[in-house]
Parts: C-alpha cells; sequence; structure tokens
C-alpha cells in the first residue's frame, strides 16, 4: 500500500505541473474567462471520455456533488480573477485546505494532525509572502467569489475522495460538460481566435485539465483529502517558472522567499508522510525453502 502512496503523492506533483501551465496558456487566448472556462471544459471532458474505461454514470448524490464543486470551482475562480488581482484570486481560492482538514474528519473520517495544521499555516504564511506585492483589500466581490472557489474546491476534493473505492472521474467529466454548458453562451459570443490562440486553448483543454484531472482521479485513491490539495499547492509557485522561461519576467525576493517556504513546507509533509505509510506497512513474511 506504501508504493501506492508514493506513486500517488508523484502523480499530484505532476497535477500540479499540469495546472501551473494555465497562467501562460490563458493569456494567449483573446476571450473573455468564462468563455476560457467552457471551451477548456469541453475539450477536457472529451479528452477524458477517450481516454478512460469502463466509465459508469450512475448520477448517484456523491457523483454529482463531484461535478457541482469542480465546475462550480473552475468557473467561479474565472469570475473572480476578472473581478480582483489574479494574485487575490489564487491566494484565496488555496484556503481549500483549511476547509479540507476542517470537514474531511466529519465527511471521510480523515482528522487532520498537528502537523497538517503546522504545514497548512506554512503553506499560507509563504504564498502571503509570495503575493505580497500584488495583493489589494480592495475587490470585495471578487475576493469573496475566490474564498468561494475555495470552497467549491475542498467539496468537489472531499467529494471524489469518497469515491475513493469506485471512480472519480466520472464526476470530473460532468464537471466539465457542465462548465461548457455554463461557459456556452460566452463562447458564442466570442471572436474568431488566431493559430495561436487555438494552440494554447487545446491545450488547456487536453493537458492543464485533462491529463493533470486523469492523474488526479487515480492519486486521490491512495491519498487523503488533505494530501490532494496540499501538495498540488505548488502549482502557483510554479505558474510565474513558466513566465520567466516565456518572458524573462522575474519575480520579487519577497516571491522568491514566499516560494521556498511553500515547497519546503510541502516537500517536508510528504516525505514525513510516505516513511509513515512505510513503517506501517506489514513486513513480508519470510519464504521458508520447502
Amino acid at each position: 500500500m506504501h508504493a501506492a502512496h508514493t506513486r500517488s503523492v508523484l502523480l499530484l506533483v505532476a497535477t500540479a505541473l499540469c495546472w501551473s501551465l494555465g497562467g501562460l496558456l490563458i493569456k494567449s487566448v483573446d476571450w473573455p474567462p468564462l468563455a476560457v472556462a467552457g471551451a477548456r471544459g469541453g475539450i477536457a471532458a472529451l479528452f477524458l471520455l477517450a481516454t478512460s474505461r469502463s466509465l459508469r454514470f450512475h448520477f448517484s448524490r456523491v457523483q454529482l456533488l463531484g461535478a457541482l464543486g469542480y465546475a462550480a470551482c473552475t468557473v467561479t475562480f474565472c469570475v473572480a480573477t476578472k473581478l480582483t488581482t489574479a494574485a487575490n484570486a489564487i491566494l484565496l481560492q488555496y484556503s481549500a485546505p483549511v476547509w479540507v482538514a476542517l470537514f474531511g474528519a466529519w465527511f471521510l473520517g480523515e482528522r487532520a494532525t498537528r502537523a497538517d495544521w503546522v504545514t497548512i499555516a506554512a503553506v499560507l504564511a509563504g504564498m502571503t509572502l509570495f503575493f505580497a506585492d500584488s495583493l489589494e483589500l480592495t475587490h470585495a466581490l471578487g475576493n469573496s467569489l475566490a474564498v468561494l472557489s475555495g470552497l467549491c474546491f475542498a467539496g468537489m476534493t472531499i467529494a471524489l475522495r469518497k469515491q475513493k473505492d469506485s471512480s472519480p472521474i466520472e464526476s470530473i467529466i460532468l464537471g466539465n460538460l457542465l462548465a461548457f454548458a455554463i461557459g456556452l453562451p460566452w463562447i458564442v459570443g466570442a471572436p474568431m481566435l488566431s493559430p495561436t490562440g487555438w494552440i494554447a486553448l487545446t491545450l488547456l483543454g487536453t493537458v492543464q485539465l485533462g491529463v493533470a484531472y486523469w492523474l488526479y482521479a487515480r492519486a486521490i485513491k491512495h491519498v487523503t483529502a488533505l494530501e490532494t490539495v496540499l501538495i498540488p499547492v505548488i502549482e502557483p509557485i510554479l505558474n510565474p517558472v513558466w513566465v520567466l522561461l516565456a518572458t524573462g519576467e522575474q519575480p520579487s525576493r519577497l516571491a522568491l522567499v514566499g516560494g521556498v517556504i511553500v515547497l519546503t513546507a510541502v516537500t517536508l509533509r510528504a516525505i514525513a508522510t510516505v516513511r509513515a505509510r512505510r513503517a506501517a506497512a506489514p513486513a513480508p513474511r519470510p519464504v521458508h525453502p520447502a
């Protein structure tokens, strides 16, 4: 079991890498945020339908809650980004680990430990430093929607984890289809994209969402709900790396310090969990010669 957990931690790191491409790719799509959210959701749904086997859409309560949480998370985040600064939106959305820690014990029986709370505090402190230069106290509506997006992210994660013994990928596909339906009016009225825009939109759907959630759905079977939102928290820290490579725009010294704090906290937490799982695993039985 500890091997499956270690593999799942690595899948979550890969998920964060895919998610982190969003900021750079979205800037290349000259569409309103809801049009982008809907179009990438539609592409991601097609990608997941093509790459997933033995799908079962039974429309149970937990499957639908996972889909609603997914769609609400992506849509409210797009609107929040439009109404507040990107830094505010990202930081407030990543309040999700707090909500998972609070509600995970109630809905999943996964109680947060003292080490979990220390990690959450370190992550939030590091992200605050990382985005310190861009944070603003105005834009109340946008900030509120970003907090709501974090709540929806947590709700989606809990619902997907609740399906760990079945298949959570169906909730993700339904959520993408719902996001597509919500964004469709904006897609219809959007201008024609350039070839670069189409390439970026395709990558958003297939890699930034499709591949990412294909990995996420497999990882969530063998890690706790809190781990599935704590480990990918490195995503907003990685985002400026791609911007730096593409445009040469360098983060501030304060941002670098915050990024180091986040990466260190998440890495130490992941290593400690992997070691604990290995220590708890039963020792292999000796094989005696016949």
